[in-house]
């Protein structure tokens, strides 16, 4: 498995594996479960959310299936392998034909996706907007990035012009579009060969004034603790809360395990969350000495592994881990 593979499936990985206890926001009550049945790849169930704080979102989902945001970072993925670049047109229209009414897509979509639907479904292609997003900051602006980054072989500059276009695609937001530019600038420099706390202080400059104090806040933070990293930048869906918590777990966690399991006992947004975060820690970070990879039980729950690994096969990465 070359890195590429490994940041793409890394993200895939994680948001199958955090499904379970999606949006239940009671890290007292995930504790319990955990004794009881673990963290990992959960089937939803609504009784985990009955009388604790959290949204039940994905009752018709199973043990290792995706949330919209891992379904937005594999549509990323087969478009970039289908067509070998980014086209926005073909990239809007499919992801009208993946989430739209009628769709592939069967699950809870969030509220920048469903804007971002609207605009696409009452217009001929050739007139989608650059821009088709909501003025939102959800997380849902990072869902696509990880094989955008790992595809991209030309500048940071470049790559900050193309990450743009992305996020304005389903959150025409600045926040969302210093989030998505900031987490592909870290997400780059790791690929690269920086070492994790490196590679996300040399991404703070595209933070911007709102990110940048609370990012260099988490990256402060000396001991790996999800849970409080959460409490202390909030635990919900927007990225001037999630995106801390990915910089922190991604620069304390040993390993790939323990960053999926820190986000998800962290509780909230987990999967909008895990993109990023997953993608993150499956490339190792500069640690591989210490088992940072997928563990391979968790690659085969991954129910869409087989479509994933022949997108990367086809996008031809080189570059062995």
């Amino acid at each position: 498995m070359t890195k590429n593979d490994a940041a793409i499936l890394g993200a895939l990985v994680a948001d199958a594996a955090s499904l379970g206890l999606h949006w239940l926001y009671d890290p007292d009550r995930i504790s319990r479960i955990a004794a009881d049945r673990g963290l990992v790849f959960l089937p939803p169930d609504m009784d985990d959310y009955s009388g604790a704080k959290g949204y039940f979102a994905h009752g018709g989902k199973n043990t290792g299936d995706s949330s919209g945001y891992g379904e937005t970072c594999l549509l990323m993925l087969n478009h970039l392998a289908r067509h070998g670049s980014f086209d926005r047109v073909a990239y809007q229209t499919e992801l009208r034909s993946c989430f739209g009414p009628g769709g592939t897509y069967v699950g809870y979509i969030d509220s920048p996706m469903r804007t971002t639907l609207h605009a696409l479904l009452l217009l001929e292609p050739a007139a989608f907007p650059v821009a088709s997003g909501a003025d939102d900051d959800q997380h849902l602006a990072l869902a696509a990035l990880p094989a955008l980054v790992a595809l991209h072989d030309g500048s940071q500059d470049g790559l900050m012009d193309r990450v743009e276009e992305v996020v304005r695609i389903t959150n025409d937001n600045a926040l969302a579009v210093a989030a998505g530019q900031c987490a592909a600038a870290a997400l780059y420099n790791m690929l690269r060969g920086e070492p994790a706390a490196q590679a996300l202080a040399n991404a703070l400059p595209f933070a911007g004034s709102v990110l940048g104090p609370l990012l260099a806040e988490a990256l402060a933070m000396t001991t790996l603790d999800g849970v409080a990293a959460a409490q202390r930048f909030g635990p919900a869906c927007h990225v001037a809360e999630g995106l801390p918590v990915i910089f922190h777990i991604a620069q304390r966690a040993p390993d790939y395990r323990s960053a999926v399991e820190s986000n998800i006992r962290a509780g909230g947004d987990s999967c909008g969350r895990s993109i990023m975060l997953g993608a993150m820690a499956a490339i190792g970070t500069g640690k591989q000495e210490a088992g940072c990879s997928i563990p391979l039980p968790w690659l085969g729950r991954y129910r869409k592994l087989a479509v994933a690994a022949d997108s990367c096969a086809a996008l031809g990465f080189g570059t062995d881990i």
